[in-house]
C-alpha cells in the first residue's frame, strides 16, 4: 500500500539529495515509419516542476502517453520510482494525470468522487474518504466537499483533478493545460497550489502549457521538443541562457524616445536602434555579435548602454536582453518546426 497520504512534507533541498524519481532514456517512437520521437532522454528530481514543452506536431504527446504507460517505446526505456517500464501496471500505481478535456460525473460529490477513486485503488471505505477529505483541504475545496460536482466552476473542478492524481499518494504528476480557461486569478492560485504539492510532498510534476510565461514563473526544469527532438533541456535558466540574442530591449518614457535613439546610435557596439511598439516606448538596440571576436563581452556592452542614458538623465523603465524570457527561447529553437 502507498504512503499515507498526510505524511510529513519534504523539502526540496532533502529531495536534490535523492535520485531522480523520473528517469528516461533513448525513447522513440514512430507510426507508419514515420519517427514521432527520437531519442527522449531525461531525469526529473523529487519536489520538481519540469516544463514541457514543444509546438504542435512535436512529440509532446507522443511522450506523455509512453511515459503514462498508454503507449510502448519502440526503443528505449524509462522507470518511475525506481519502477521500470517494463512493468506498466505497477507504474500505473505510482502516477497521477490530469488531462486537459478530463470529464466529471455532474451528479455526484467531490469527497464521493474522491472516496471513489481510492477505493479504486486498494483504500479501505474509512481510508478513502479520509484521504478524500485531506485532498480537499490540500487543494482548498474541503468547504464544497459535499457539493454536486455540476455546481463546480472550471478552476474548482481543476483542483479537483488534481485532487484525483493524488489520491495514490502519486510520486509523478502529470498536468496538461491544468490553467486552460481560467482566469489570471483563477491561474495565479492554480499555480502556486501546484508548486505548494510539489514542494510539500516531494512529488515531481511534469506540467504541459502552452503558456510560456506560466512555464517560466512556476517549473524548475524544462525540456522543448522540436520535430521529435529534444533541443533544450535543463533548469529554466540555463535553456534561456542558451538562445541569448545579439540585442537588448529598453523602455524608456514616451517623451526621451527620440534622445535615446540619439544617445544610443553614437555608441560604439551599435549596429542599429528601432522604436517599437507605437506609443509604448520600447527601443529595440542590436548589438554587434560578440561571439564573433569582434565586440566586447555581453556585459560589458549592456553596462556601456546603461551608462549612456544614465549621464543623459534618461530614466530607464525596463531592461531586457534579447533571449532573455522562455517565450523567445521557445520560438528560436524550433523554427525548424514551423517551416
Amino acid at each position: 500500500m502507498a504512503t499515507e497520504i498526510d505524511a510529513a512534507a519534504r523539502h526540496p533541498s532533502e529531495s536534490g539529495s535523492q535520485p531522480p524519481i523520473l528517469e528516461a532514456e533513448h525513447l522513440q517512437k514512430s507510426y507508419s515509419g514515420k519517427p514521432a520521437l527520437r531519442d527522449l532522454s531525461f531525469t526529473l528530481a523529487p519536489g520538481h516542476i519540469l516544463g514541457f514543452l514543444g509546438p504542435n506536431g512535436a512529440g509532446k504527446t507522443t511522450s506523455i502517453r509512453i511515459l503514462t504507460t498508454i503507449l510502448e517505446p519502440d526503443a528505449g526505456h524509462f522507470a518511475v520510482a525506481g519502477i521500470s517500464s517494463r512493468y506498466p501496471e505497477r507504474i500505473r500505481s505510482r502516477i497521477g494525470v490530469l488531462q486537459e478535456s478530463q470529464g466529471y460525473p455532474k451528479e455526484m460529490t467531490a469527497i464521493d468522487y474522491l472516496t471513489y477513486f481510492g477505493r479504486h485503488y486498494g483504500w479501505t471505505a474509512s481510508e478513502a474518504k479520509r484521504i478524500g477529505w485531506a485532498l480537499l483541504e490540500v487543494v482548498g475545496l474541503q468547504h464544497r466537499a459535499k457539493s454536486l460536482i455540476g455546481s463546480y466552476s472550471r478552476g474548482m473542478r481543476q483542483r479537483l483533478g488534481i485532487a484525483r492524481a493524488l489520491v495514490n499518494d502519486s510520486a509523478v504528476v502529470f498536468l496538461d493545460e491544468p490553467t486552460l480557461g481560467l482566469d489570471p486569478r483563477g491561474q495565479q492560485e492554480l499555480l502556486v497550489l501546484i508548486r505548494r504539492i510539489a514542494r510539500e510532498r516531494g512529488a515531481a510534476v511534469i506540467l504541459c502549457s502552452h503558456l510560456l510565461s506560466e512555464i517560466e514563473s512556476v517549473c524548475d526544469d524544462v525540456v522543448i521538443l522540436s520535430v521529435g527532438q529534444v533541443v533544450a533541456k535543463g533548469s529554466v535558466t540555463e535553456v534561456i541562457g542558451q538562445a541569448r540574442g545579439n540585442g537588448v530591449r529598453i523602455q524608456v518614457p514616451l517623451s526621451a524616445v527620440a534622445e535615446a535613439e540619439q544617445v544610443l546610435e553614437a555608441l560604439p557596439d551599435v549596429i542599429r536602434v528601432v522604436p517599437k511598439g507605437q506609443g509604448s516606448g520600447w527601443i529595440q538596440v542590436e548589438l554587434l555579435d560578440s561571439a564573433s571576436g569582434t565586440a566586447p563581452e555581453d556585459d560589458t556592452v549592456n553596462n556601456g548602454i546603461l551608462e549612456a542614458l544614465i549621464q543623459a538623465k534618461i530614466p530607464i523603465l525596463t531592461f531586457e536582453a534579447e533571449g532573455s524570457r522562455l517565450q523567445e527561447v521557445f520560438l528560436q529553437l524550433t523554427e525548424e518546426a514551423i517551416r
